[in-house]
Order: C-alpha cells, then structure tokens, then sequence
C-alpha cells in the first residue's frame, strides 16, 4: 500500500496564505512557525518539513505569490490590437491586486520578505519577470506601428507599470477619494497614457515643453 503523504501541496498552501495574511497583517516579525502550525491545524514539524525555517517560508511565500501572478498575466492572450494588450495587462495587474491584496504586498510591497538580507545581489527577481509581458506588448505594438519606434519600450512599459501600482496601491491603502468611481478611473487612466505614447516622441517632448 502505498505510503500516505501528509505533508501535501493542499496544506502547504494553507501555510503560505495564511502566513501572508499575517505578514500583511503585523508584519514579519510577528510571524511564528509555531503559532503559524496552530493556525492551519497542523503540527510544526509539518512546517519544517515543508519550509526547512522561517526563510524558506518567506521565500516559499515570494515565490507563490509571483507564480500566481505570472498565472494571471499569462492568460491574457496576444491580439493583434498590441496597444489594447497593454491596456488589458494593466487591467489584470488591479484584478490580481483586489484580488489577493496579501499576496500583492507579498510581491510589491513588503521588502522584508523580497530580500531579508537586504543585500542587493541577492534581491529576488521574480516581481521584475512580472512586467515582462508588459515590454513585449510594448515591442508588438511597436512592429505594427502603433508606438513610435523611436521611444524606449521599457520606458512606456515602466509608466503604464508605475500608474496601475500607484491607483493600485491607492485603493488597497484606503486613500482613494471617496464617492469616485475607481476601477472606471483606472481603465481610463490606462488608455489616456497608452494613447499618449502613440504620439510621436518629438511631439511629446513638444507637450512637456509647454509652460
């Protein structure tokens, strides 16, 4: 008879939810393997054989997080409206956020667990991969002519990258103004700066010159 396995993928993602809602919550420093076992109803030595310590966990808990969100990017399909995809991926990156707001501080927000040596080399990459797609949409619509094939790529990924995290980070903070219509305002805001950046660079410089 085959062996029975305990310690399942079924409790270790109960483990890592549970302790990014704490993490959320209080903070890294108050997550406790111990308290974290009674928890979820399991025993610590569960959690050791899952996570070895608490910074197996902490990455462990990174990574799921990236994963689920690159899961997410991954369904939205290329078009052949590029500059539509952009704007669909920046719709997707607020749905992951409102979504899963532990986890998204997991990712974006809490450098704690991000890199808890805060040595530089040593930063996990996964929260950068994420914007990949964004750039490629970016270089898609630069081929079908849609961006200007003279601005930088990075540069309009960054910007649509940086608006949805700030309106994002808005929402999930409880700053937003109230009586507004958000998630209308956001769409908006994405497509008035995807918009923007199908100018060409020199009237775009023309604009920022303006008094």
């Amino acid at each position: 008879m085959a062996r029975l396995k305990t310690h399942d993928e079924a409790l270790r993602l109960r483990l890592l939810h549970r302790a990014a809602a704490t993490v959320f919550d209080r903070g890294t420093a108050a997550l406790s393997l111990r308290q974290l076992a009674a928890d979820v109803k399991t025993s610590t030595t569960a959690v050791y054989s899952l996570f070895g310590n608490k910074a197996g966990l902490l990455r462990s808990l990174y990574e799921e997080a990236a994963r689920l969100f690159v899961a997410r990017l991954a369904a939205i399909r290329p078009t052949d409206d590029p500059a539509g995809d952009v704007i669909r991926l920046g719709l997707v990156y607020r749905e992951y956020a409102i979504a899963n707001p532990h986890l998204y501080a997991i990712l974006f927000a809490d450098r704690s667990v991000q890199c808890p040596s805060e040595s530089e080399s040593e930063r996990p990459r996964e929260a950068i991969e994420t914007y990949r797609p964004l750039v490629d949409a970016v270089r898609r619509g630069q081929q079908a002519g849609q961006f200007s094939p003279e601005s930088d790529p990075e540069v309009i990924a960054l910007s649509v990258w940086g608006t949805a995290h700030g309106l994002v980070s808005l929402v999930l903070s409880g700053n937003e103004p109230p009586g507004l219509a958000v998630a209308d305002c956001y769409e908006r805001a994405l497509g008035v700066l995807v918009a923007g950046w199908r100018v060409s660079e020199g009237k775009v410089q023309a604009f920022a010159d303006v008094p």
